[in-house]
């Protein structure tokens, strides 16, 4: 896998559940029940992997596959016309099943930010599936250093809302009605 367009050097440091976060960046790490049980696994699986999350939770999504894999580029963009912020990044690690959805991506030369963002979906002993969302990033831009505390609490918030995205598609695959949106 080609990892020279990364704008950053920790490549895969937000995957590893055992090691602290690289130092001078902001640290996120976002921890939520979605649900129990085999179907609300291999939904909320589908949905992560399908880009399905990412759509529903009011990304503009442009990637090489349909599914997040190791190498995949990916162009995510948030905001409306003229203020749509483009953020280029790549797939650097995958999980396919079958206890353990995810990917990895980190952001390529042009993102506003550097660093890089885990997405998890796992299902425990006692069939709880818990979305689980780890990063690391920074300003890479003089005017998006400009915005200070707002993109780590943009980052914050965007983590929240996909938990509440994949709460609904886990509730609606395990045959409960789902919640309706905040």
């Amino acid at each position: 896998m080609n990892t020279s367009d990364l704008n950053y050097p920790q490549v895969g440091a937000s995957s590893a559940v055992d090691r602290p976060l690289p130092a001078g960046y902001n640290h996120l790490r976002h921890r939520v029940l979605i649900g129990h049980g085999r179907a609300a696994l291999d939904a909320a699986g589908d949905a992560l992997l399908g880009w399905r999350m990412h759509r529903a939770a009011g990304v503009l999504v442009t990637a090489e596959a349909d599914r997040a894999a190791a190498g995949v580029a990916v162009e995510c963009a948030i905001g409306l016309g003229p203020l749509r912020a483009g953020a280029p990044c790549r797939v650097v690690r995958s999980d396919d099943g079958p206890d353990r959805y995810g990917f990895t991506y980190g952001t390529r030369h042009g993102h506003l930010a550097c660093g890089e963002e885990t997405f998890r979906i796992e299902m425990g002993p006692d069939k709880a599936v818990w979305f689980t969302v780890t990063a690391f990033s920074r300003p890479d831009r003089w005017f998006a250093r400009l915005a200070g505390p707002l993109l780590p609490l943009g980052q914050r918030l965007f983590a929240r809302r996909c938990g509440r995205v994949l709460t609904r598609i886990a509730s609606a695959a395990a045959g409960h009605r789902p919640e309706p949106e905040q």
